[in-house]
């Protein structure tokens, strides 16, 4: 661990699933918790966050920068925990630092597998018969990006691990799709350890690495373009039949 690494105080946070993921590290260790996110994670996130913080005896002022899970994912998940970092990092003037939530995943599959290492695929649910995938090699002590996150129909997904079949997928479509994803004789890993042990050990890596921006800067990963447009759909359809009222009245 690096002097950067062992000095730092970080809040993190990530609500891109339905559980959500908190942390606090701090010189002298870190504490993390796993606990129910979805959709209570815009009422619970802040609350729990500020008892974190209680807790441990520190302040937003005493910390060092804050990251948070940038996607994808579930899209009200990533706007809360978008907002809540902007907010909190604007009040205290601090950086912050987006940790991909995919390679969350992939941080928590290396733990658990004990070796210390990581060449494979993390596969997530995104509903709608798609899936959120990625690829990633941990060498050496940091991450690699083989194949950068993206949103595949399950035909297309199979095609790819086909060509080049996966020695080990981690991630929630391994349940939501069970015998439909051909991951043919790789190691697999369904459920999380900890998320929240495992963004912690991100942040500080990523905070480690120099990676951070202004609080301006820190946005979220929209895959699907399509809930956006929906967003914007949805708008347009209410100005609409306000003005087909009043045209009316």
């Amino acid at each position: 661990m690096t002097n950067l690494q062992a000095g730092a105080s970080l809040l993190a946070f990530d609500t891109s699933t339905e559980s959500m993921a908190i942390a606090l590290s701090l010189p002298q260790g870190t504490t993390a918790r796993d606990t129910v996110g979805g959709a209570q994670a815009s009422a619970r996130l802040i609350p729990e966050l500020l008892a974190l913080l209680s807790q441990a005896g520190c302040t937003l002022a005493d910390l060092d920068a804050i990251a948070f899970g940038c996607g994808p994912g579930a899209f009200t998940g990533l706007r809360t925990a978008c907002s809540v970092a902007q907010g909190l990092a604007y009040g205290a003037a601090k950086p912050v630092i987006p940790v991909s939530s995919l390679l969350l995943v992939a941080e928590d599959a290396r733990a658990q597998l004990g070796s210390g290492s990581f060449d494979g695929w993390v596969a997530m649910d995104a509903r709608m018969d798609e899936i959120y995938a990625a690829a990633y090699r941990w060498q050496g002590e940091r991450w690699q990006v083989l194949r950068a996150p993206a949103l595949y129909a399950l035909d297309a997904l199979n095609a790819v691990w086909q060509t080049e079949p996966p020695d080990v997928v981690a991630g929630s479509a391994l349940g939501g799709f069970g015998a439909r994803l051909l991951v043919g004789e790789a190691s697999l890993l369904p459920e999380p350890h900890s998320r929240a042990a495992a963004l912690a050990r991100l942040a500080r890596q990523l905070w480690a690495e120099g990676v951070s921006v202004d609080a301006a800067d820190a946005l979220p990963v929209y895959l699907r373009d399509k809930v956006a447009q929906t967003t914007a759909e949805r708008e347009t359809l209410r100005a609409a039949k306000e003005t087909l009222k009043e045209a009316g009245s």
